[in-house]
């Protein structure tokens, strides 16, 4: 007991460090949000002992918080007011993740169950586009949406970040699917089930797993782009990338505003990692990519 007590002791000591190295940025990140100028540049840098505010907030939402309790949002009444571009990013995010994972499970059950001609070289293919760097289309794309009226709407942008994600998202779903026998759909066709009856009613339960990590992935992929978002919307739409750039102006950066932009733009990828929990562990642990 001794013996194995030790080594025990020394991997727990060194998970939590690597979990305090990985959380502190957030943290530290985080914290800034709730300070004042003279609190986010003191030297030496102030971790804890610090006077919590919630003025950058108040400038960056528009939120008052009067003595009595009350919350009131006066739209403009900040510096900045950020309230619809976080919007903007979360109907995207979610609207595309979506678009995204409709396609591919379609896609990629039709690549691991079904045999046709060319069916190895078309994976490729589509592993192939995910490798083009986005800055090679961006222009291009620019033009095909001006013609088509699709600038700066969230139609445009969904579809940009389901084109986007779509490789990936094929990819992971399929080996998810090549996971799971191929003796059930044969059985249920034994028992006269139809195709589309097996992919929906047997095999589409047991890849919850598989599906919540490639929403995770497709989420988080789209709510951090910067690229297509800055060059497909003009002044209509702005996702938080894009406007995370408006906080360095002429006479400085205002750190704690984007801090508090960035606290907030937290919460909604919290909040849906949170609702697919209980299959994301089990998603992240299936497959491997292979063809």
């Amino acid at each position: 007991m001794r013996a194995a007590f030790f080594p025990r002791m020394v991997r727990m000591l060194a998970a939590w460090t690597l979990v305090g190295l990985f959380f502190f940025p957030i943290y530290y990140w985080t914290s800034v949000a709730f300070r004042d100028g003279k609190d986010i540049f003191a030297r030496p840098p102030i971790l804890f002992n610090f006077t919590p505010t919630l003025d950058n907030f108040q400038k960056v939402f528009g939120i008052t918080f009067a003595e009595s309790g009350a919350v009131a949002v006066t739209p403009g009444g900040g510096n900045f007011y950020m309230g619809p571009r976080l919007w903007d990013s979360i109907v995207i995010a979610t609207g595309s993740t979506a678009l995204a994972l409709i396609i591919a499970t379609l896609a990629a059950y039709a690549l691991s169950r079904m045999q046709f001609k060319g069916r190895h070289q078309f994976v490729g293919w589509v592993l192939s586009t995910r490798m083009m760097p986005p800055v090679a289309v961006a222009i291009p794309m620019f033009f095909i949406y001006k013609t088509l009226g699709l600038l700066d709407t969230y139609l445009g942008m969904i579809l940009i970040h389901t084109l986007m994600n779509l490789p990936l998202a094929v990819l992971l779903m399929k080996s998810f699917f090549d996971d799971i026998p191929a003796e059930i759909d044969e059985s249920a066709v034994v028992d006269g089930a139809s195709r589309w009856t097996i992919f929906r009613r047997l095999v589409l339960p047991m890849a919850r797993g598989g599906i919540a990590a490639t929403a995770v992935l497709c989420f988080i992929f789209s709510w951090t782009e910067f690229l297509f978002a800055l060059t497909l919307t003009q002044t209509g739409i702005k996702t938080v990338p894009v406007v995370s750039t408006t906080f360095v102006t002429s006479v400085g950066t205002a750190w704690g505003n984007m801090a508090a932009l960035g606290a907030a733009a937290i919460v909604p990828a919290f909040i849906f990692v949170l609702a697919v929990q209980k299959h994301l562990v089990r998603g992240l642990t299936m497959g491997s990519l292979k063809q």
